[in-house]
């Protein structure tokens, strides 16, 4: 299953946030493939700030359980200064409706 979603980055972090990926966690690498998650992207738009992400997933009840994994909250804590997030500190992650595909 493929999955786009947007997120919100604050004015002036997007080197920050490029940064902590380029420096990713081998446990939240190895929390992602556990759950399901491969191939996945996100990509920045400049002007407006925005995230679009890009994940395939191969089971979406395994990758929603991905969300209350130590590592995974961990993470969200350690990128909640530099993005838009809910009160627990999960990016507020909007789903994106998919309208084409081409193998």
């Amino acid at each position: 299953m493929r999955k786009g979603f947007k997120m919100k980055l604050y004015p002036g972090m997007a080197e920050e946030y490029e940064r902590r990926h380029n420096l990713l966690w081998p446990e939240m690498k190895e929390m992602i493939h556990a759950h399901g998650g491969h191939n996945y992207s996100i990509y920045l738009d400049e002007e407006t700030n925005v995230l679009y992400g890009y994940i395939e997933i191969d089971d979406p009840e395994l990758w929603a359980k991905s969300a209350d994994t130590p590592i995974n909250r961990k993470w969200w804590d350690f990128m909640a200064d530099i993005m838009e997030t809910n009160p627990d500190n999960s990016p507020v992650s909007v789903d994106l409706k998919p309208v084409f595909h081409l193998d």
